[in-house]
């Protein structure tokens, strides 16, 4: 079959002004709830777009890890790719699918640094396998010996930190993007989509509609 044949039709929901929450953190997370509940895989699952300074972009699929008034968490090795475009650029954008509910949002901003201590919380929240991949992975590197290196890279580190917690590689921690435009967009019949923009205005949100 031609992609271009390929369609969908959409009308499971709507999204007016009056029922949006008046600050797209509180109605990112009722979406969030939403598809959580609706069993959406990967439910927490964003874009992260990035860029160079001379605009070349890349862009990869990150987990959403916390969001708050302060913005939009997530972590990585500080040495990747977007590790490090982000302090030669740091602004960004995300977006979130969730094909099931037919909704997006998209999140775009500036990006800053969490704090030590931030990263190191989070970090003692992870499975033992994952913390001890922080430490394997140069991410985004070349690796050295194939997938037997890896393997042989996580028996060094296993056998480093057996018997004891396994501290937060310097070089691992979180970034925040600090949004300064939000849209919601929910699919509706006939591709009259609604999109509804929040911007900062007067120390509080504008929301307006776009034309989908």
């Amino acid at each position: 079959m031609s992609l271009a044949d390929l369609r969908r039709a959409y009308g499971r929901h709507g999204l007016s002004e009056s029922a949006a929450a008046p600050d797209p953190v509180a109605q990112l997370q009722v979406w969030l709830d939403q598809a959580v509940a609706a069993g959406v895989p990967d439910a927490h699952a964003m874009v992260l777009a990035t860029a160079t300074p001379d605009g070349r972009p890349s862009a990869r699929v990150v987990l959403l890890k916390a969001v708050d008034a302060r913005g939009l968490a997530f972590f990585t090795n500080y040495h990747s790719r977007k590790g490090r475009e982000l302090p030669a650029n740091p602004r960004a954008a995300v977006t979130l699918f969730w094909p099931e509910l037919e909704r997006q949002v998209r999140a775009e901003g500036a990006v800053e640094v969490m704090t030590a201590a931030e990263s190191d919380d989070y970090f003692r929240s992870r499975p033992a396998d994952s913390q001890l991949g922080a430490w394997v992975s140069d991410q985004s590197d070349v690796v050295a010996g194939g997938r037997a290196g890896l393997e042989r890279r996580l028996a060094e580190v296993t056998a480093r930190f057996a018997g004891g917690p396994v501290p937060r590689p310097p070089h691992w921690g979180g970034y925040r993007l600090v949004p300064d435009a939000v849209e919601f967009w929910q699919g509706r019949p006939g591709r009259l989509h609604d999109r509804l923009l929040y911007t900062p205005a007067g120390g509080g949100w504008q929301l307006v509609r776009l034309a989908p």
